[in-house]
């Protein structure tokens, strides 16, 4: 897929900031805005894991218990087991149509439902009823978990439309009479769990979903936002000062342009940015004095002076960068190179559709005198894009 006109795009649904985004944006302006051109998606299995294990507990949680025996139990290891594996097939295809992506691992099934049972968990914290069993839920404790849960993967957006962000769960607390005395906003974390303070960005998330919930509801009860992470389980509240002026702040900055955003490379910005293909200044910035050490996996501009399409082996040579826009020098520095599965795949994609350029190689694992591209290395035309547009 090519690019697109960045202009006519946001003109057409507007300019919206979520707390992804903002966070792009605030770690490269340049990586901002190369994520709304339209580039080939890239997907991982982590993130394919955690979208299994959100939408498994949702699923989990609006489960129709209507004219259930209220004492029955023993239902939920069952459900619990077939929506995720719905959810687990759902997103294997979804991952297997996406451009970008490594092997499918079946092995992760276990890593999926240890997370998915973390977030049952969590929810069972909120009605007293930690630590039990799947096979001990009743139908009536789960009813209980169903009536604090106000929302479930529901959209938060500003009354001007400006900003949004997808919420996990929202729930209420309640007092011994009943009443709400208070709201939970509660996002799910999959991935690795803190052990300290929360990360800035994650705080900011949280504060910005708890913000733009009060900001839309002027009468509303106390709120809290809390980080879920399903691999502990465990639970970190996020406090402190709204972050609604500074996201409006990053709204008005980020405004679209078909000319490129300034790049700030880094070596955090850099590292997980998903558009080095189409950037110049990473890789000026690899060549730099500021670069750090060296590391065993690399990102690389190569060109491909043979290719054995069957054995997926060939001979490169890395390139160095010209000039700022990404032109290349041949450095005379040639190395054997072996391909396999899904960027096997991608070179010879790349080789039919009669690309002669550079290639870009990303997370090659280059250790030795044999480069090895493995499944999760992207293949790609290298097609920097000037900061002109």
């Amino acid at each position: 897929m090519g690019r697109t006109d960045t202009g006519t795009k946001y003109r057409k649904r507007g300019h919206i900031l979520s707390p992804s985004a903002w966070n792009r944006f605030e770690t490269c302006p340049r990586q901002f805005w190369l994520s709304k051109q339209r580039l080939p998606r890239k997907t991982s299995m982590a993130a394919a894991i955690g979208t299994i294990v959100h939408a498994s507990i949702e699923d989990i949680i609006a489960e129709n218990l209507s004219g259930r025996n209220p004492q029955e139990s023993g239902w939920m290891p069952g459900l619990a087991n077939q929506v995720l594996k719905n959810r687990w097939e759902e997103e294997k295809e979804i991952f297997f149509n996406t451009p970008r992506r490594p092997d499918w691992k079946d092995s992760e099934w276990e890593n999926a439902r240890k997370q998915q049972m973390g977030g049952i968990e969590l929810l069972l914290t909120k009605v007293g009823a930690s630590g039990l069993e799947l096979d001990a839920i009743t139908v009536k404790l789960w009813r209980q978990v169903q009536r604090i849960v106000l929302s479930c993967e529901g959209e938060l957006r500003s009354t001007d439309g400006k900003l949004m962000g997808r919420l996990d769960l929202l729930l209420a607390k309640f007092d011994e009479k009943g009443n709400i005395i208070g709201w939970v906003v509660a996002d799910l974390k999959t991935g690795k769990v803190p052990t300290g303070a929360l990360k800035p960005t994650v705080s900011r998330q949280l504060r910005f979903y708890r913000d733009l919930l009060a900001e839309n509801n002027k009468i509303h009860p106390e709120i809290t936002a809390e980080g879920w992470y399903t691999r502990g389980p465990m639970v970190v509240e996020s406090k402190g000062p709204s972050v609604l002026e500074d996201a409006y702040n990053a709204w008005e900055m980020s405004q679209p342009n078909d000319i490129p955003f300034d790049a700030k490379p880094s070596n955090e910005a850099c590292g997980f940015c998903d558009y080095k293909a189409w950037c110049p200044h990473w890789w000026n910035y690899k060549h730099s004095s500021k670069s750090p050490t060296k590391n065993i996996f690399i990102d690389a501009v190569v060109l491909l002076e043979r290719f054995d399409i069957d054995r997926g082996a060939a001979l490169i040579e890395l390139c160095t960068p010209k000039d700022k826009s990404g032109g290349i020098l041949p450095s005379g520095r040639k190395f054997g190179a072996i391909f396999e599965g899904p960027a096997l795949e991608s070179l010879k994609k790349v080789v039919k559709n009669g690309w002669k350029g550079a290639l870009f190689l990303g997370s090659v694992k280059a250790d030795k005198n044999l480069w090895r591209i493995g499944n999760w290395c992207d293949v790609l035309p290298w097609k920097p894009i000037p900061d002109s547009g």
